[in-house]
Parts: C-alpha cells; structure tokens; sequence
C-alpha cells in the first residue's frame, strides 16, 4: 500500500536525541524538527495563507471538532477538501477533536463506544467515536489525520488513566479499521499514560504493534510540573520507532521546544504564539515584551533589532502600541505575524544546529540570551 507520509532521518545529535529529517507528505516535503502553526477554525488567526507562505510553515494544523460544529465536514468536503477550503497549499494535521470535546463540551457522557455530548455553540447533542471522527477526518482531507483519544486531566487516579488508557488503545484500533482514505491520509496513533510510565510504555506497544504512519506524545502540558513534562519525555520518545515521526502535541513556548528536540521530538504545535500576540506580548531575542506596556509609547525601535521578519523590518514599537491601545486589528496582525515568524525561524535555527552537530551549545546561548536560567536547561 502507498504511504502517504513518510519519515527521512538525516543527521543524530552526537550528544543528545536531538534529530533533522524530513517528512514527505502529499503536499510538500517538510523540514524536521518543526513548529506547526495552529490554525484551529481552517485559518491561523489573523493571517492569510500567503503570509504563512512567505514565512515558510510547511505545515498547519486545523480541529475536527470545531470544524465539525462549524460549518460541518460537508461543506469542506464540497469545497475540495480543506487545502481548497482555506486555499492552502502546504501539508494539514487535522486533530481528532477529542481534547476539545473534554475541555469545551457541556455534560460530556464517555463510554467504550464513544463520547456523547452537546455543543459548546448551540448546545446541539453529538456523539464522537472512533468511526464517525475518521469519517469526519477523511472528509476534512488533511495530510496527516489523529485518532479520537482521551486527554485525561492532570493529577487523574492510577484507576481513571488505566480505563482511560484501555479506551484510547481500542479506539485507536477501531480509528485504524475505519479509515476509508489510507493511502492519501496518514494517521498518527497518540500516546496517552499520565504521569505513569508504566503505562506509557504499555500505550507505546500497543501502538506500535498497529504499525501506524507516525505518533503522537499526548496528555503533556496539561498542568503538569515541566521537570516532571521532561522526564516522560525522556522516556516515551526512545520507545517509539525510530524511522517514524513524533508529535508532540500542544507544546510551543521556547524552552518546550529546545526540550522536545532534544528528547528526540519532530514535531510540535501550540495556539501560543498566536494566542499572546492578541494580547500585544511578543517573543524577542532577549525574551517576551509586552507591547501594551506605557514605557513603548515613544520606543521607535522594531519589536526585535535583531529580527528579519517584515514587522520588524518596517514598524516601530510605538506604532504597534498605539495599534493595540486604538484596537485597530492591524496591531493583531502585526504581532501574530512577528510571534510565528520568531518561533518557525528558531526552528530553522535549530535544525541547522543539529546539522552542525552544535544543538547544546546553541541552546545555552539562547536560553543565557532569553533569561532562561540553567535549571531549565535540562543538559
């Protein structure tokens, strides 16, 4: 059978798991380690395609449950798919929904079939299992599509994630089994275990045995301590195959990355960068800055000297704050431009490190840059 997305290992850190590859998909080969923007309603907020374009995302990812809710899978599907939808050329990952459903649905009843539950827009009662989210993911088109699994939440019992744990594995089956499009869409399986690493090796096998495209590392950055995010890292990412990609999924703050990567992540994706920036904070060389902040009001310097995005390249910090103070939806854009921009070029970054077989002493140099202290430097 045609593999619609496969995994090239190019070059090992000598020192870390750190590695760079590529992922070739039905809609272009992307770089690895990446940073994927999220686009959740088939648009990344306040950005066009061809400005992610311009700042080289390869790949965006779009939700199940919300483009379910609205405008509904068929109206994508008449569209061509969400390539022709959104009018977006590179690779997409659709998620499964099922972290939005846990988190945003009201009076959610779970069960071994699946989850019934009612829409956080109108109320409408739905029922996601593993068979209608592949239908609904099949539909949608994306590259790269998510089994539906359970999140559960932080601090959860041993007897809660072992149910939890048991239902997600079957359902993954049950995902595998119901994908009607194997050879045009590839799904990823998502490890799940909590904080026991007993059972995240137990997720693993499981997982690996259904020989699945690639795997996500799920339940992480949930509430969590980070050393404690760390160190399951380090233990889930060696167990999963090597010739395959690992996702990371909903991490992105500077460090998390650094992290990741050096426990042998490929990929990532977080509402971060774009999420902050409608507050007017933005990612600097030296760390974050609050645009809003009085102190900018006359500060004719751009966001970041040292950055070659075009924002930086064109306007001044007063001038963005006084977009943002004024509500003028420009100030939006130009922040959320600037934050994807920071964080796909420390991706380039990063991938060239690897390549030069230089990945620790660049993250030193950049967390004493951003003021990480070395306690979190986990080297």
């Amino acid at each position: 059978m045609q593999v619609p997305v496969r995994y090239e290992l190019l070059k090992r850190c000598s020192r870390t798991a750190a590695r760079r590859g590529r992922l070739y998909t039905p809609h272009g080969v992307i770089d690895t380690p990446v940073f994927m923007p999220v686009g959740t309603q088939a648009t990344v907020k306040t950005m066009a395609p061809w400005e992610l374009e311009e700042l080289g995302a390869g790949i965006i990812l779009a939700n199940t449950y919300h483009l379910h809710l609205r405008p509904g899978e068929d109206i994508v599907q008449r569209a061509g798919g969400l390539h022709g939808f959104m009018q977006w050329k590179g690779a997409i990952l659709t998620d499964s929904g099922g972290f939005q459903v846990f988190s945003l649905a009201s009076l959610r009843n779970i069960s071994d079939e699946g989850v019934q539950f009612r829409s956080h827009i109108d109320g409408s009662p739905r029922f996601f299992s593993p068979e209608t989210v592949m239908a609904i993911e099949n539909a949608l088109g994306a590259d790269i599509i998510m089994q539906l699994d359970e999140c559960p939440p932080y601090g959860a019992t041993r007897s809660y994630l072992e149910t939890s744990l048991r239902r997600t594995l079957a359902w993954a089956k049950r995902c595998k089994e119901a994908h009607a499009r194997p050879e045009e869409q590839a799904l990823f399986g998502i490890v799940q275990g909590g904080e026991h690493l007993d059972l995240r090796r137990q997720a693993v096998e499981a997982l690996v045995e259904l020989d699945l495209p690639g795997y996500a590392i799920g339940g992480l950055s949930v509430g969590e301590p980070k050393p404690l995010m760390y160190e399951i890292l380090s233990h889930v990412a060696p167990l999963l195959p090597e010739e395959k990609p690992r996702y990371l999924m909903g991490v992105g703050s500077p460090d998390d990355l650094f992290e990741g990567v050096e426990r042998g992540v490929d990929m990532f994706d977080c509402v971060l960068p774009t999420r902050i920036a409608r507050n007017g904070t933005v990612f600097t060389s030296t760390g974050k800055v609050v645009m809003k902040h009085a102190q900018y009001r006359d500060d004719f310097r751009p966001i970041d000297p040292s950055c070659s995005c075009r924002v930086c390249r064109t306007f001044s910090r007063a001038y963005i704050r006084h977009l943002l103070k004024a509500e003028e939806i420009l100030g939006v854009r130009l922040t959320t431009y600037h934050n994807v921009h920071f964080l796909l070029n420390l991706m380039r970054e990063i991938r060239k490190s690897i390549e030069e077989d230089r990945f620790l002493a660049f993250k030193r140099e950049f967390y004493n840059r951003y003021g990480y202290t070395s306690e979190r430097e986990g080297v």
